[in-house]
């Protein structure tokens, strides 16, 4: 056993953390690196043993976590599906007429896609590629283009199916079915701020986001119908087949994802999208993520054992519960620490690693579970758009077609309204607990 104080021990493991995420090593190799030296400090040779015991009991026997690659091969197949395209020309023709319609139909493009897709590269990505170059083209500033699609792909992560809150239940041992009804009406609130902020900066900045040209979208009303409705279809299917059933009571969250992993297929198929090749491409690309997903999960799972072994839990628990204004400045310290976590840490490292940890004084501070989570969930919203992590504006960096000529500063600019409007929800969250907390209470059992 080590002679460490719990202190020392959770600054000197925390401390490393952070130096190791600023080396550029992958998280996965980081975390383990820190927790196998000080398991060993603790229980010698017998960290092996601590290891094996806590993967097998949170990954290799939880059945919920076979729903992970099937919600990636979800979205690894409607990125090539072609799907995106055909919402944005349905779209196009009915807002476009409208200042800040393009950059409102980006978010509405990436709230479905949300609903379809689960993970963000893969929306932050087909919105940089399809919407993006639309709108500069068509005079928009650059920033409220780049930062509309960062916005709306986002949404990925928390509009169910979303692949953080499958991790999320088992760590805060909740329902996925209820985080996943909670976070639905949270998603579409985020979306609705974002999507009133552009019309309303529109309406004051009318020469940032000026319609689309009439002769563009003079397409007679029964055609733009159709055309519209023929492409709300599929992703209405999709998300009832995955959201509906688990609302239903019909199938659990793990069942849900087999069946909109085929519906995917389907629906490629329908688009004269699916071949052989795209078919193994989506299933090697769900290999390789989920590969090194789970080897991010068992580091994880290593580093917090190791941490709450050495007593760092503790001295985190009372240091949270000692924070004057009671309860609500105790919520405050949770949340700005997660806010600067995501500053520099993924959120796989946020949910494996802090989850475990901040639950159980959520739950002693007197907070719902479900409502607690969420809103651990909605911070880490903005762990995406604020850097100098922020993997969604380098994925739009890399992703928008270099001629338009967007910089990094644009995007930056862009996402700064947004990451204001997460914690305007936050807000709202608070006040209104009951926006993330009725539809749950509504499940079918």
């Amino acid at each position: 056993m080590t002679s460490l104080s719990p202190e020392i021990f959770t600054i000197l493991m925390f401390s490393l953390l952070l130096l190791g995420v600023l080396t550029g090593y992958p998280l996965a190799i980081v975390i383990g690196a820190i927790a196998l030296p000080f398991g060993y400090l603790i229980w010698g040779g017998g960290v092996v043993q601590l290891i094996y015991s806590r993967t097998y009991d949170i990954i290799l026997t939880n059945y919920i976590l076979l729903a992970v690659p099937l919600f990636v091969f979800m979205g690894m197949m409607l990125e090539r599906s072609g799907m995106t395209e055909k919402l944005y020309d349905a779209l196009y023709l009915w807002l476009g007429g409208f200042r800040g319609g393009l950059a409102i139909t980006t978010v509405l493009i990436g709230t479905i896609l949300a609903a379809c897709v689960g993970i963000i590269a893969a929306s932050v990505t087909m919105l940089s590629i399809v919407a993006v170059p639309h709108m500069i083209k068509r005079g928009y500033s650059k920033s409220l283009a780049s930062g509309s699609a960062c916005a709306g792909g986002t949404l990925g992560i928390l509009i169910p199916p979303s692949v953080m809150l499958v991790f999320y239940g088992p760590m805060a041992q909740l329902s996925v079915g209820k985080l996943f009804m909670a976070a639905f009406p949270g998603g579409l609130v985020l979306s609705s701020l974002y999507s009133t902020y552009i019309a309303l900066r529109s309406l004051f900045q009318p020469e940032i986001a000026p319609p689309v040209p009439v002769e563009e979208r003079a397409i007679p009303f029964i055609k733009k119908t159709a055309v519209l409705f023929t492409s709300l279809v599929p992703p209405a299917v999709i998300v009832m087949a995955v959201l509906g059933t688990i609302f239903l009571g019909i199938a659990a969250p793990t069942e849900a994802a087999g069946v909109g992993a085929f519906g995917t297929i389907i629906l490629a198929l329908v688009y004269r999208k699916l071949s052989w090749q795209v078919l193994k491409e989506v299933a090697a690309g769900t290999v390789r993520t989920c590969g090194m997903i789970f080897l991010f999960v068992i580091m994880s799972i290593a580093f917090v054992g190791v941490f709450i072994g050495g007593g760092g839990g503790d001295v985190v628990t009372n240091f949270i519960l000692s924070t004057p204004f009671g309860k609500w400045g105790a919520f405050v310290v949770i949340m700005v620490i997660c806010f600067i976590l995501g500053m520099f840490v993924d959120w796989m490292g946020i949910v494996l690693i802090m989850v475990p940890i901040i639950t159980p004084i959520g739950a002693a501070l007197g907070f719902d579970p479900i409502w607690f989570a969420m809103m651990i969930c909605v911070n880490l919203q903005m762990s995406f758009m604020t850097p100098p992590y922020a993997p969604a504006i380098f994925i739009a960096r890399g992703a928008i077609p270099a001629e338009v000529g967007v910089t990094t500063g644009d995007i930056i600019r862009g996402i700064v309204p947004f990451v204001i409007l997460v914690m305007v929800g936050l807000g709202l969250f608070i006040a209104f607990p009951q926006i993330l907390l009725w539809l749950p209470s509504m499940m079918i059992k």
